[in-house]
């Protein structure tokens, strides 16, 4: 069986199609994520990372090309099947962590498990093991105003992580953060990724960082080519 958990052959992508301004994002990607595999993602702002982490995520729908899960192709599934594939198999990072601020830190990691139907026992024995993965054991009783900015994203990891995705994309997980506490995290991230083994893509700007990834790969004129 491949240790391939995410292939992307051929995307292309353009907006505003047909129009005077259309752009055409992505001219045909090419990129393959393997089981434990933590590749950064380059581009100046604008060049359409986003994009592509939203396509590979089954956000959005390429124009042209083909999106392989674990050996399915899923690019051109219906909204219901992309929808289940989604929660199931691809956990998602962004710059800003959109914990829900009513719920502690634990809850916050329960809840996207009880929407795939796992029990709540069940549910809260993952989010405290994910907790303890990344240093938050004593936190996850917590409010997110009650946690650092560091702390938050932690529990941003994990609640991503929660229903043990195949496949980790990450948007800028550490731009709003201090230097030292951007460390801290992404070795958090580095740790739960090796540990489950997952494919990781994280778009970053921070080229430290990235140099601490498997590889690096740049994202220019709509292609993605090694860095």
């Amino acid at each position: 069986m491949s240790d391939v958990m995410l292939s992307l052959e051929g995307i292309r992508k353009t907006y505003n199609a047909g129009k005077a301004n259309a752009v055409e994002v992505l001219q045909g990607v090419d990129l393959e994520l393997k089981a434990g595999e933590l590749v950064a993602l380059v581009a100046p702002s604008g060049a359409g990372k986003s994009t592509l982490l939203h396509i590979a995520g089954l956000l959005d729908i390429a124009d042209q090309g083909k999106v392989t899960l674990a050996g399915t192709d899923v690019g051109a599934r219906g909204d219901r099947t992309r929808t289940g594939l989604r929660r199931r198999d691809v956990g998602f990072i962004y710059q800003f962590h959109h914990l829900l601020p009513e719920f502690t830190g634990t809850e916050n990691i329960v809840l996207p498990q009880l929407a795939n139907g796992v029990r709540e026992a069940d549910a809260r024995a993952r989010a405290a093991h994910l907790l303890e993965l990344v240093g938050l054991s004593h936190r996850g009783a917590h409010r997110p105003a009650e946690l650092s900015g560091g702390e938050q994203q932690r529990v941003a990891f994990c609640r991503a992580l929660a229903n043990d995705p195949r496949v980790l994309l990450a948007d800028e997980p550490t731009g709003n953060l201090d230097p030292a506490t951007s460390d801290q995290v992404f070795e958090a991230l580095m740790t739960l990724v090796r540990d489950g083994q997952l494919a990781g893509l994280i778009a970053t700007h921070n080229m430290d960082l990235a140099a601490r990834m498997d590889r690096v790969v740049r994202l220019e004129a709509g292609r993605l080519i090694d860095a």
